[in-house]
């Protein structure tokens, strides 16, 4: 019986053929580090969108946690910390927005209610991007 001895060489070769994808939808080993900070005022958006598709092509659910940007790739995962209370929330970019002068993101009505400012109705955040998405 032989036996066959993989060089370094041949190792270093094999891994140099990988597929690298440009984008993870999930962390990996030594993923979670903050990618890009963006602070800005949030408002959110709910009844006059519920049920209705998203940019991604999902349904609007006012009751779930997502969020709408203008820029970030769709699927793009996000921290976003209400800056008047400390409140943060991990949620993922799946629809187009804010249109309106000087907002920076659209949550959804719970994102908005678990950050606290559904009252207000806009309230300063800071944005984490976590994972970039593949605008899908």
């Amino acid at each position: 019986m032989k036996i066959k001895i993989i060089t370094p060489a041949l190792i270093f070769t094999l891994i140099g053929c990988s597929v690298s994808p440009r984008f993870r939808t999930e962390p990996g080993p030594g993923e979670g580090k903050v990618l890009s900070t963006e602070i800005g005022i949030a408002s959110y958006y709910g009844k006059e969108f519920h049920g209705k598709k998203t940019a991604s092509g999902e349904i609007f659910d006012m009751y779930k946690f997502s969020a709408a940007h203008q820029d970030y790739p769709l699927g793009t995962i996000v921290r976003v910390t209400n800056l008047n209370n400390g409140k943060s929330l991990v949620l993922k970019i799946n629809d187009r927005g804010p249109f309106l002068k000087g907002r920076i993101i659209d949550l959804s009505y719970a994102a908005a209610n678990e950050l606290d400012f559904v009252l207000e109705g806009t309230t300063t955040v800071k944005i984490e991007v976590l994972i970039w998405g593949q605008n899908i």
